[in-house]
């Protein structure tokens, strides 16, 4: 089985991976998170609200997130895939050393490691569609980034409606595509992990910061490339 085969039988395992319920500890946890959250400071929600209404503004208007790549245009799929991954863990490293980094400051300092994240995640996806060959100055393919975005973070509900669109954007109509910021600041913020609350908390946050950071990488990455493999591959 060649390399393009191999990887596109696993994003279609992926893809019905989505079509199942989270677990009922994920769900358990999401409604202790809710009531943690309820006690968050309204400053907290402002910080994160306004991160993410910055980022999808820098996303979709500016060069932001964008840093010139060499690409070989002789290289094979997979020879682009390793890049990817390359650049997956050069960002997982330094997401979980910041996380590491604003978890030891407590509180506030903590709650500045969203904006952060945000940028870092960001900055993965931009240099992703540039490897894959997506033409990332083009409004539509970074509202394709942002998708893929909010369907590494979303709730099950929302989830399922943005599959959808994610796997088959080249035939959805673009009003379909349209981008609403608020829900998707709903989203991320609801679906960030317990854990990741457990930043704010001193004593612990640094230890947290550094694997949660790690791991919702992970969670973006995976998502991301299996989303472009589906498109990319399935011509």
């Amino acid at each position: 089985m060649d390399y393009q085969t191999q990887v596109y039988k696993e994003a279609i395992r992926w893809s019905r991976s989505l079509e199942k319920r989270s677990s009922l500890v994920k769900r358990t946890s999401k409604r202790v998170q809710s009531s943690i959250n309820n006690r968050i400071p309204d400053k907290v929600h402002v910080i994160v609200t306004e991160s993410i209404r910055k980022m999808i503004e820098l996303s979709l208007t500016s060069s932001e997130y964008i840093r010139p790549i060499s690409l070989n245009p002789d290289w094979s799929f997979a020879q682009k895939e390793e890049l990817i991954k390359e650049r997956l863990n050069q960002y997982k490293k330094l997401a979980s050393w910041e996380g590491a980094g604003t978890g030891l400051g407590g509180f506030w300092l903590g709650a500045a490691d969203f904006p952060l994240l945000l940028s870092i995640k960001m900055k993965f996806l931009f240099d992703m569609g540039q490897i894959y060959g997506l033409d990332v100055n083009k409004y539509e393919e970074r509202v394709y980034l942002l998708h893929l975005f909010m369907l590494a973070f979303s709730s099950d509900r929302e989830r399922d409606r943005v599959r959808e669109i994610v796997l088959n954007w080249d035939q959805v109509p673009l009003e379909r595509k349209q981008l609403d910021w608020k829900s998707l600041q709903i989203e991320y913020r609801d679906t960030l992990d317990l854990v990741k609350i457990l930043q704010l908390v001193p004593g612990i946050g640094a230890f947290v910061g550094y694997v949660a950071n790690g791991r919702l990488l992970s969670q973006l990455g995976e998502t991301a490339m299996n989303g472009c493999r589906l498109r990319l591959l399935s011509h």
